[in-house]
């Protein structure tokens, strides 16, 4: 797929880079703190109330949604350079975005996009145009990555070996290397581009730029940017349909997603005489994913929704002519290619669930909850017998406080995810969200995961307070994370030790602001790990004393530079 992308829109996107201008781009994920501008600004009820944040990237201009200049500062959102064809034609430069972030001790990633998890230094930096001419636009926003990757102390050696064969139950069934390689990391990618054809708030085309599906804020269970962004094709609203009987909206993708190309750390170990590492399939991934979101006219800012994904190898779709999964087996009792014995590596990975966010116009406040099943259900009866079995959620509170349109506004903001399977497990293990024993890369493209930043296994808290005037935002969060309980509690369990939780405290200090034609954002964490890596010395008196407790900063800063010519 690939390589007929390449060919597809590299030719036309060279033909129209000289006469671009921008009235439908996206505001991408690298520019994630701009779209969170605008969600508060719904909540103040200065921006269009029927948008439900549900699939990002944001449309704007003339195919997407309205947005006032006086959210973002410009007049427009990329600048436009020339029109043509009596303006039915337009190109636009697009803000260059740069990214930034520093690790002290150990990776820290969240939804960073084609950055990595990495220690040191690291840097994104993304440019490029928008070109449309009648129904076709094309974005041309590539990305440019670079980390110092730096050694970091991983799993340590200081477990035994049993527990070293039960981390690799995990990574064997999933593509997360602790570490991109042993040198820099470089790469060149076509990021945030798109090419599409749009009618009436409707799309059709060829995209790479990152995804994000579901309400939630800080981790979005079935889809965000988390990872690098994958080559798809993509049928989806710009803007919210109306009908007679509310809005609706959607994507439907169908893609390919890659490997990362590293292995776990120290392949060469054995236990019991047995190798510990399995290599995997060397073969892409069919992808196809679907979110379908409803706002009933009849109840004031409530949005619905359904999300699905199937991914499976690529020889085996083209083998068995696959290529519209999403649509088909939502039940496994109607499963066609029979339930896997763990023979086949062609089986397919899927999850499904629903969300829902609904906007308080008059109190300034939005709750959201997304609730998802790591796996199908054999039929209704299992559904409603062994409802929590596979499952995650994410709950989310947001609210605003201001006293007149002129004065500074104050935000709160909770979230909660957990991944962490439930005591249904010591009936039916469901395995850890986003792993999976067929699919043997899990649900990840270029070794990370596409779902929620903390991870399989792992469970979130995360309180934020903020102070807001105008495009000037200062705010304090504290983050508590549960590292990985799944695992954690499939080694340990036999010895019953329960003093080995690896749990991090995260403090966060961000500012953020806009000067003249620059906007950003620098959030600084001081991150304390208890345990980290489970670690704890075994024979230590007194019994419950503390493990290997790290510290960790970590700086990331966005920033985001709007052109302006003069005319």
């Amino acid at each position: 797929m690939k390589k007929y992308f390449l060919r597809l829109i590299l030719p036309v996107t060279l033909c129209f880079c000289f006469f671009q201008q921008i009235q439908g781009q996206t505001i991408n994920l690298n520019e994630r703190f701009i779209q969170q501008n605008l969600r508060t600004a719904q909540l103040l009820g200065k921006f269009d109330p029927s948008f439900s944040f549900t699939s990002l990237p944001i449309h704007t201009g003339k195919i997407g949604v309205k947005i006032d200049s006086s959210l973002i500062g410009n007049k427009e959102y990329g600048t436009t350079l020339k029109t043509f064809f009596g303006k039915h034609g337009s190109l636009k430069i697009l803000p260059v975005d740069f990214l930034m972030e520093y690790s002290s001790h150990h990776p820290y990633s969240r939804n960073n996009g084609s950055m990595i998890p990495s220690r040191g230094y690291q840097q994104l930096i993304s440019f490029g145009f928008f070109a449309e001419l009648g129904p076709l636009s094309i974005q041309f926003k590539p990305e440019a990555v670079y980390a110092e990757n730096r050694n970091f102390e991983g799993f340590p050696d200081s477990h035994y070996s049993v527990i070293w064969a039960r981390r690799y139950g995990l990574w064997n069934r999933i593509d997360l290397p602790e570490r991109f390689g042993e040198k820099n990391y470089k790469k060149s990618l076509f990021g945030q581009s798109s090419i599409r054809l749009n009618y009436h708030g409707l799309s059709l085309g060829l995209s790479s730029e990152n995804i994000w599906w579901g309400p939630s804020v800080r981790n979005s269970i079935m889809m965000s940017n988390q990872a690098q962004g994958f080559n798809h094709i993509t049928f989806d609203t710009t803007r919210p349909i109306k009908t007679p009987i509310g809005n609706f909206e959607w994507q439907l993708v169908t893609g390919r997603l890659e490997a990362s190309g590293f292995t776990p750390p120290q392949i060469d170990r054995t236990h019991a005489g047995t190798n510990l590492y399995v290599p995997k399939n060397d073969d892409w991934r069919y992808y196809q994913g679907l979110t379908f979101t409803y706002s009933p006219k009849w109840v004031e800012g409530l949005s619905l929704g359904f999300i699905r994904w199937v991914q499976f190898y690529g020889e085996f779709a083209v083998k068995n002519r696959d290529y519209f999964p999403v649509f088909d087996n939502l039940l496994r009792k109607n499963d066609r290619y029979g339930l896997f014995d763990g023979t086949l590596e062609g089986e397919r990975d899927q999850a499904a669930g629903v969300f829902a966010r609904w906007l308080w116009k008059d109190a300034k406040a939005e709750i959201y909850a997304e609730y998802h099943m790591n796996d199908s259900k054999y039929n209704i009866r299992d559904f409603m017998l062994d409802t929590d079995h596979s499952r995650a959620y994410t709950i989310g509170i947001r609210k605003v406080f201001q006293k007149s349109p002129t004065s500074k506004i104050y935000e709160f903001s909770w979230e909660r995810t957990r991944m962490q399977q439930t005591s249904s497990r010591l009936l039916r293990n469901a395995g850890s969200w986003y792993e999976h024993s067929g699919v043997r890369h899990g649900y990840t493209n270029n070794g990370e995961v596409m779902g929620a930043g903390i991870g399989p296994g792992s469970n979130s808290q995360y309180l934020e307070l903020a102070m807001i005037d105008k495009f000037d935002k200062y705010s304090i969060a504290f983050e508590v994370i549960d590292q990985d309980n799944d695992f954690f509690i499939s080694a340990f369990e036999e010895a019953q030790d329960f003093r080995r939780y690896w749990k991090d405290i995260n403090v966060h200090f961000s500012v953020q602001k806009k000067v003249k034609n620059f906007w950003g954002r620098i959030n600084v964490v001081y991150s304390r790990s208890l345990n980290y890596q489970w670690e704890l010395e075994d024979f230590a008196e007194p019994y419950y004393h503390p493990g290997t407790d790290v510290n960790n900063l970590h700086i990331n800063l966005n920033l985001t530079y709007h052109f302006n010519f003069k005319k």
